[in-house]
């Protein structure tokens, strides 16, 4: 029913979001909140159900939110008590915020911008937060990059996170939102109070990056390249122009360049085994495999196993590692942390310390990009 109803107004809100300047944000998307509870912060509110009800909010007010019997019991400082299934609480001031959380009394409160939506769906309670661009993407900032960090860095950050949601803002069309706020889409947090974040995203404002015809970039990063970053096929099988092999000299002396993990070596030929490797006889079979440069696939003879692969299954930091038998056991010796693609964030900090701008940082780890106004990006069918 839930779907049915936003379908059609969402797909007005896809081709009209980048003029508009609103997000639909699905906020505690991972959790199955059964209760929620707000308060406004600042500004000035207006509940709105939708069988006509509206009710004033002010500065302090306090709202309950729980699931009864697939509906929405609302509760209102403590005199307003009623039913229904859908509700938005909407912010009349163009300053306006909100505390909330869920679920607990003592559990994680998080303070919000703009309005709130909230829907009961197959008895689940879906929140959206319906929030300014700019604002939702300096929150992106602060829980994606973190706080204290150098201003050309944080600009490099946001643009990239600008470039994300312009590019896949209609991943959860069919939901009737634009972005969840977790790490399947950008991890979000609610509001930044970060002053230099806020700056930072103020003053690359609307600047996204384009390849050389035009279209959003994969504004993919991750914590550091181990010194090399990784082309996109060996992570995604599918190549892209702007997604090359960089040489990266920045992130070498980083806390995330090296790891190292080691497993009793019955472990590693069980995994082995299970992975469908069987040893030609019983000669002893040595794993040594060492990975200077990155590569695709661990080989021992005709055996092959793609290093992502082992990278998820064993729980490693990255799939840029080699690895050495030592008596009983299996060592990993491994470099960087995460998918290694696009943006290594501890390099980018270093090039900032550097005096390096933000376009440098950003054109330094994809090639032959434009950083531009996202009004002059081509939107085709797969972006929107």
């Amino acid at each position: 029913m839930y779907k049915k109803l936003f379908y059609i107004f969402f797909l007005f809100i896809l081709f009209s979001v980048i003029s508009s300047g609103q997000v639909r944000v699905r906020i505690f998307a991972n959790q199955k909140p059964s209760s929620a509870s707000l308060t406004i912060a600042e500004g000035k509110y207006e509940l709105d159900v939708y069988d006509g009800k509206s009710i004033s909010l002010n500065a302090g007010d306090p709202v309950f939110l729980a699931l009864y019997e697939n509906k929405i019991a609302v509760k209102i400082r403590s005199s307003v008590s009623f039913m229904c299934d859908s509700l938005i609480v909407k912010g009349l001031t163009g300053n306006d915020r909100f505390y909330f959380r869920i679920n607990s009394s003592t559990g994680e409160r998080r303070i919000y911008s703009g309005d709130l939506q909230c829907i009961s769906d197959l008895g689940v309670m879906v929140l959206i937060n319906v929030c300014d661009p700019e604002q939702y993407i300096a929150g992106v900032v602060r829980t994606e990059g973190g706080p204290g960090k150098r201003p050309e860095y944080l600009k490099s950050q946001a643009v990239l996170a600008r470039t994300f949601l312009y590019k896949h803002f209609d991943r959860h069309l069919i939901d009737g939102y634009n972005l969840c706020d977790n790490t399947h889409c950008q991890a979000y947090n609610g509001v930044c109070s970060d002053t230099l974040i806020v700056k930072a995203t103020l003053e690359t404002k609307g600047m996204v990056v384009l390849d050389r015809d035009s279209l959003l970039i994969i504004s993919a990063f991750h914590s550091n390249c181990g010194g090399e970053t990784s082309t996109s096929d060996f992570v995604w099988l599918s190549g892209h122009s702007y997604i090359k092999k960089v040489v990266d000299p920045y992130c070498i002396n980083s806390p995330n360049a090296a790891w190292r993990k080691s497993i009793p070596i019955n472990e590693w030929e069980k995994y082995l085994k299970k992975s469908g490797f069987a040893p030609a006889g019983p000669t002893p079979v040595s794993y040594n495999f060492s990975q200077l440069t990155r590569q695709n696939n661990y080989r021992i003879g005709s055996f092959s196993l793609p290093f992502g692969q082992i990278r998820n299954d064993l729980n490693l930091k990255s799939a840029f590692f080699s690895i050495v038998q030592e008596g009983n056991s299996i060592t990993f010796r491994g470099r960087g942390y995460g998918h290694g693609v696009g943006l290594c964030q501890e390099g980018a900090m270093v090039m900032a310390a550097r005096g390096f701008k933000y376009t440098d940082i950003i054109k330094f780890y994809y090639s032959d990009v434009i950083i531009t106004d996202v009004n002059n990006a081509k939107i085709v069918k797969n972006d929107l």
